[in-house]
């Protein structure tokens, strides 16, 4: 879709019915104006698209020589060290449980920045990556849209809404995830290669119900995965149930603790690698034996997964070329914006390991 041209803060005034340097303090210091009035100038930008930094950019005629990634954020807490602490002063923390670690750092975002960034470097533009949590995800976007020459976004960060307004503004390309009339898109098979490894638990697991572990509901990849699960299961009469996972190692962890009050699983397949990582944990604090009484498989491949004990069996999907086609889709949506939008679906592979048992066990 090629981008309309951008509205200035002269059709927002006009607009809005004020002055534009009314519309100025409403963006800049929106506590110094009268709530009515606020109301009124944030209802003009979301109707008319506007983006201040954009608008700027196009008066001066000129490209900014970078491009932006919007993945997902968290509301990380404030806080840290206590006030209390001296510098130089060292805290020791019990970890054995592992409770202190890192909530928020995710494998799968570093290996497609890494990917992105690398397209982006060769191609002479800088990267700005930005996560913009559910709170302040439309304030972010209006911030980078007009920081950068094209936007790529992770789908399950934005709304199909506001995908569709940035879409109008800035070119854009849209991340694991797909709006086919919308814009470019690029993701990998997530449906096949779920579909290919629970066929594969099914024919190597002992006796046993098949527990899968979902994803977020807002996630096209968790979606995409949970259909392809489906595919493989109802060919056969076993027995399978599902439970929320959320993408998380807790999540994995939660819904085995819960379910092992009932019926032990004879195969558990999670929706991502850090959530059957749980899950394994879950299983071996039980003392239920892995491969032997339970199979445990996941989907991304992450570096996490090949330590694990037993190493996890997994789907593995090319994250960092995922990133380096999301840029040079966006530059190419930057040279012909006019085009007709573009689709790209990168294939899977599936990495057999001892979680899912020994290797002559294959049908």
């Amino acid at each position: 879709m090629q981008p309309r041209k951008s509205p200035t803060v002269y059709d927002v005034a006009e607009h809005a019915g004020v002055s534009i340097a009314t519309v100025s303090r409403v963006l800049r210091t929106p506590e110094k104006v009268a709530e009515a009035t606020r109301d009124r100038v944030h209802r003009s930008v979301h109707e008319l698209g506007y983006v201040p930094n954009a608008s700027a950019r196009s008066l001066a005629g000129r490209s900014t020589g970078v491009l932006g990634l919007l993945i997902p954020g968290h509301d990380i807490p404030s806080g840290g060290r206590r006030p209390t602490d001296a510098p130089g002063s060292v805290e020791f923390l019990d970890d054995h449980d592992d409770s202190h670690a890192d909530p928020f750092h995710d494998r799968y975002f570093e290996r497609l920045v890494r990917g992105a960034e690398a397209a982006t470097w060769r191609a002479g533009y800088a990267l700005l990556v930005a996560a913009g949590t559910s709170v302040s995800r439309e304030m972010v976007l209006r911030d980078l849209t007009g920081r950068v020459d094209g936007l790529a976004v992770v789908s399950r960060t934005l709304p199909d809404d506001l995908v569709r307004r940035a879409a109008r503004s800035v070119p854009l390309v849209l991340v694991a995830g797909a709006q086919p009339d919308v814009t470019d898109s690029v993701q990998v098979d997530n449906r096949g290669g779920m579909s290919a490894l629970t066929r594969y638990v099914l024919e190597v697991k002992p006796p046993g119900p098949t527990l899968y572990l979902a994803g977020p509901p807002d996630s096209p990849d968790a979606a995409a995965r949970e259909l392809g699960f489906h595919d493989a299961v109802r060919a056969t009469d076993g027995a399978w149930s599902t439970a929320p996972a959320d993408f998380t190692w807790q999540g994995g962890h939660d819904a085995i603790v819960d379910r092992l009050r009932s019926t032990a699983p004879g195969a558990v397949i999670g929706a991502n690698d850090q959530s059957a990582l749980g899950a394994l944990a879950a299983l071996q604090e039980a003392g239920v034996r892995v491969p032997e009484e339970c199979v445990v498989t996941g989907f991304d491949g992450i570096d996490e997964s090949r330590y694990s004990r037993p190493a996890l069996t997994t789907v593995r999907q090319p994250t960092t070329e995922l990133g380096i086609r999301a840029a040079e889709a966006l530059l190419r949506r930057i040279a012909h914006p006019g085009s007709a939008p573009t689709h790209q679906q990168l294939p899977v592979d599936v990495l057999l390991r001892a979680s899912s048992g020994a290797r002559n066990r294959r049908a």
